[in-house]
């Protein structure tokens, strides 16, 4: 698998950042404008309706990169290739990130909307599970010195915690929760408005480029170290 080789990818991602910073920059501008100027106010919730387009893409791509990290982490394991864990380490970050961005999205959007700020839904109490085990996650990597008993310590800690994404996914289904039930779907015909739907497109494309910019910091950080003496742990 040459072509996850740090210096091959190196070449690539020590350049990327300036550009996926611009790119981020113009597609954030754009979302935010009509997200907060030209999409409708929603006839239940008002102005409130608005924090959606933060909260929905943040919740989005936290779940997507917990996958990621979990498919990475397994074939690292399986073919017990190293590089595929640096990947894994690098999208972490953004994943906590995002994840805590949409557990105080969602906390803001519910003081107006159910009347507290907190409340132990079923899908909230599981997105902030997963911000657990991306905690637990990272601070595997910081405190297990031994090389192969970190890789599998992150490996089990994402079998353990890619259980609750469809835990979360499905959580407004299989249960009675204060969250109304998928708006989005890709199967059949999705409820929301395209009026709502383009702007909520544009932010995920925004907190996408977002994401990206802080693994390719990240991954940069992990290659530098690697490449000092000294300094090779992943």
């Amino acid at each position: 698998m040459k072509i996850f080789e740090p210096n091959k990818i190196f070449l690539f991602t020590s350049k990327a950042p300036k550009y996926v910073m611009f790119l981020f920059v113009i597609v954030l501008s754009i979302g935010l404008i009509e997200a907060l100027i030209f999409s409708p106010e929603d006839y239940k919730q008002s102005h409130s309706v608005r924090i959606m387009y933060v909260h929905v893409p943040a919740a989005w791509i936290s779940l997507g990169i917990f996958s990621s990290i979990t498919l990475l982490s397994i074939s690292g394991f399986i073919f017990r290739n190293k590089y595929l864990f640096i990947f894994a380490k690098s999208l972490a970050p953004s994943g906590l990130v995002l994840n805590i961005i949409a557990l105080v999205t969602g906390s803001i959007w519910g003081r107006p909307t159910w009347g507290t700020w907190w409340a132990w839904d079923a899908r909230i109490t599981s997105m902030l599970i997963l911000a657990l085990f991306y905690l637990m996650y990272l601070v595997a990597w910081r405190i297990y010195e031994d090389k192969d008993k970190v890789l599998k310590i992150t490996t089990f800690i994402t079998i353990l915690g890619i259980v609750n994404i469809p835990i979360i996914k499905y959580s407004v289904d299989w249960w009675n929760t204060l969250h109304q039930p998928a708006s989005i779907n890709i199967l059949s015909k999705s409820s929301i408005h395209s009026s709502m739907m383009f702007p909520l497109m544009i932010m995920t494309a925004a907190f996408t480029l977002f994401s990206l910019l802080i693994f390719l910091m990240k991954y940069n950080t992990e290659m530098i170290k690697i490449k000092n003496k000294g300094l090779d742990r992943l």
